[in-house]
């Protein structure tokens, strides 16, 4: 016999109402967890993008020694009498945005790489979570390295052969927009090229490489480092992907050794705690 809804639910029968209510308690964990995951992500994107709206403003505020700057490399190789030219009206201003931004980065990256590594740090053990301060430190110190590395020592070779096909009847009049667009992605590319010790070290420390492996798949490693060199220079040539892919081989044995050091200190700890 059917009874009614109220008298169910004073039996101790639940209403379909609250068992829809009701979650299991795994379930609900697992929501509410999620839930906090993504609040915790929101909030560091927040901070990371006002470091970057803050680094942004004091890069436009000097943009025109910054425009210099970066325009060093290609001033240089120009003919005498020839500058750096804008072809449409809004070029200029765009190119000062863009110009602006990407230097708000590099200024913030010591902000933005902190609210990374706290993310992700709750996740860790104890003593990994130590490895805080040395990580936003050498990864803002790789990432500017890695850009200063292409601005100084890659630019002016490759401007140069580039510069080098004008002749009698080729002028070169280097477009403002297209110049410094190439040099952002270059900037770029190189920074985040020489991050590759930190994203090792990370995979390591939580247990995805290992040291044998990394001398292992040495040999892998060095064609896709050439590949990598290859398709972020912006010259076929390859002197220029010899110098990218020289540093990156050689950050790549420095991370084969960290990569080590620290499965060693990881196994004294559990050594000590056993």
């Amino acid at each position: 016999m059917n009874l009614p809804e109220e008298e169910r639910t004073q039996n101790g029968e639940r209403g379909p109402d609250t068992a829809r209510k009701e979650l299991p308690g795994a379930e609900e964990q697992q929501e509410l967890a999620l839930t906090e995951h993504l609040r915790e992500l929101r909030d560091r994107l927040i901070k990371s993008l006002i470091a970057v709206g803050v680094g942004f403003a004091l890069c436009y505020a000097v943009i025109e020694p910054v425009f210099s700057f970066l325009a060093r490399p290609l001033d240089q190789i120009l003919p005498p009498g020839t500058t750096i030219v804008f072809t449409s009206y809004p070029e200029a201003f765009f190119t000062y945005i863009k110009l602006a931004l990407v230097c708000g980065l590099f200024v913030a990256s010591p902000v933005v790489l902190y609210q990374l590594w706290a993310f992700i740090a709750p996740g860790l053990y104890e003593h990994e979570k130590r490895w805080a301060l040395p990580f936003v430190i050498f990864s803002t110190i790789f990432f500017v390295g890695g850009a200063m590395f292409g601005y100084f020592i890659v630019f002016p070779a490759a401007f140069n052969f580039l510069a080098g096909y004008a002749n009698s009847n080729l002028d070169l009049l280097p477009s403002m927009g297209e110049y410094f667009s190439l040099t952002i992605k270059l900037l770029l590319g190189f920074g985040i090229a020489f991050e590759l010790p930190i994203l090792m070290v990370f995979l390591g420390l939580v247990g995805i490489i290992d040291a044998p492996m990394l001398i292992r798949n040495f040999k892998y490693a060095i064609l896709i480092i050439f590949i990598a060199a290859a398709i972020i220079t912006p010259t076929p040539d390859v002197i220029n992907q010899v110098l990218l892919a020289g540093p990156l081989l050689l950050l790549y044995l420095l991370s084969t050794f960290l990569v080590w050091l620290l499965a060693g200190k990881r196994r004294k700890i559990r050594e000590s705690a056993e």
